[in-house]
C-alpha cells in the first residue's frame, strides 16, 4: 500500500509540472512565415477567383460576388493547355527518371573517389539562372547548332526542318532543367542501400537483373517517388520553357495564367486556373503516392 501511495504521489507531482514552452515558441517564426507568405496569399487568391468586374468597367478593378462559375469558364477556355501541361510534365518526368537512375546508381556504387565531384557536377546547373539555361538550349537546338547539324547529316531531319519552336524542344528543356531534382533523391536513396544486401542476393544465385529487380529497385523506391514528384510538380506549372522553346501550339497552363495576370489583367480567371492546377496536382500526387506504397512521404 505504501508503494502504491508513493507512486500515486509521484504521478500527481509529475502532472503538476508544467511542460516547457520553448518548443512551441520556436515554432512561432516558422508559422508566421508560413502564414504571411503562403496562407494569406492563398486566401487572397481564393477570394480573387470568385470576383467579377466592377460597375465602373475600369480594367483590373473587380468586386467580390462569389461567382464560382469562374472556375467552369476558366477550365473550358484552357482545357487544351491543362492537358498539354500534364502530358509534357509526364514525358519530361519519365525521361528524367530514365537518365537519372543510371547516373545516380553509378555515383552511389561505382564512382569511388570521384563521388563528390560528380555530385557537384549534378548541382552545377543551379549555379546558373534558370532563364539562361533555357536560352542556351534554344541555341543548342537552333538550326545552326550541333544537334540539328548531326541529325541532318544522318538524314534524320530534312534540309528545311528544325527542332526549335516545337514540343520536342519544350520537353527537352524541361527534362534538362529539372534533371537535378530527380538525380539527387535517387542518389540519396541508393546510397543508403547496404552493399551487403546486394552481396547476399548474389550468394543466393541471383544474377544482376534479378538483383536489381528484386532488391535494388524496391529499396530505392522512396527516392523514385520523391524524384518524380519533385520533377513533375514544377514541370506541370512551368511556362519559361514553353515561352522560349515552344510556339503558340505548345503553350502550357502556366503561360495562360501568366498572360491572364499580366497581359489581359483578368485576375479572377488567372486565380481560378491557379487553384485548379494546385488541386489537380494535389489529387494526382496523393493517388500516386498511395499506389506506390510510400504514404510516409506526404
Amino acid at each position: 500500500m505504501a508503494f502504491v501511495a508513493a507512486v500515486s504521489k509521484r504521478s500527481s507531482v509529475v502532472r503538476g509540472i508544467k511542460r516547457p514552452s520553448t518548443p512551441y515558441l520556436l515554432l512561432i517564426p516558422g508559422l508566421a512565415w508560413l502564414a504571411m507568405f503562403f496562407i494569406f496569399p492563398l486566401i487572397n487568391l481564393a477570394s480573387t477567383s470568385t470576383q467579377t468586374p466592377g460597375d465602373s468597367g475600369e480594367v483590373g478593378v473587380y468586386v467580390q460576388t462569389f461567382r464560382f462559375a469562374n472556375y467552369f469558364d476558366a477550365f473550358s477556355g484552357a482545357r487544351d493547355q491543362f492537358l498539354r501541361s500534364f502530358l509534357f510534365a509526364f514525358i519530361a518526368t519519365v525521361l528524367a527518371l530514365a537518365i537519372s537512375y543510371p547516373l545516380a546508381y553509378a555515383i552511389a556504387f561505382k564512382s569511388g573517389k570521384w563521388k563528390n565531384l560528380l555530385l557537384v557536377l549534378v548541382v552545377a546547373p543551379f549555379f546558373t539562372s534558370f532563364l539562361l539555361r533555357t536560352v542556351a538550349w534554344k541555341q543548342i537546338l537552333g538550326n545552326e547548332g550541333p544537334v540539328v547539324a548531326v541529325l541532318k547529316f544522318l538524314h534524320i531531319l530534312g534540309p528545311q526542318s528544325g527542332l526549335t519552336a516545337s514540343a520536342f524542344a519544350v520537353v527537352t528543356g524541361m527534362t534538362y532543367n529539372f534533371l537535378p531534382f530527380m538525380t539527387l533523391p535517387l542518389y540519396a536513396s541508393l546510397e543508403r542501400i547496404d552493399p551487403r544486401t546486394l552481396e547476399a542476393s548474389s550468394d543466393l544465385y541471383a544474377n544482376g537483373i534479378t538483383t536489381f529487380r528484386k532488391v535494388t529497385f524496391p529499396l530505392s523506391l522512396p527516392g523514385v517517388v520523391a524524384g518524380t514528384l519533385l520533377t513533375f510538380i514544377p514541370a506541370a506549372g512551368d511556362y519559361i520553357n514553353a515561352t522560349l522553346l515552344g510556339n503558340p501550339r505548345t503553350k502550357m497552363i502556366g503561360n495562360v495564367i501568366e498572360s491572364r495576370f499580366f497581359d489581359i489583367v483578368d485576375y479572377p480567371t488567372a486565380a481560378a486556373l491557379s487553384f485548379m492546377l494546385m488541386a489537380a496536382i494535389l489529387i494526382m500526387v496523393m493517388v500516386y503516392v498511395r499506389r506506390a506504397g510510400t504514404e510516409e512521404l506526404v
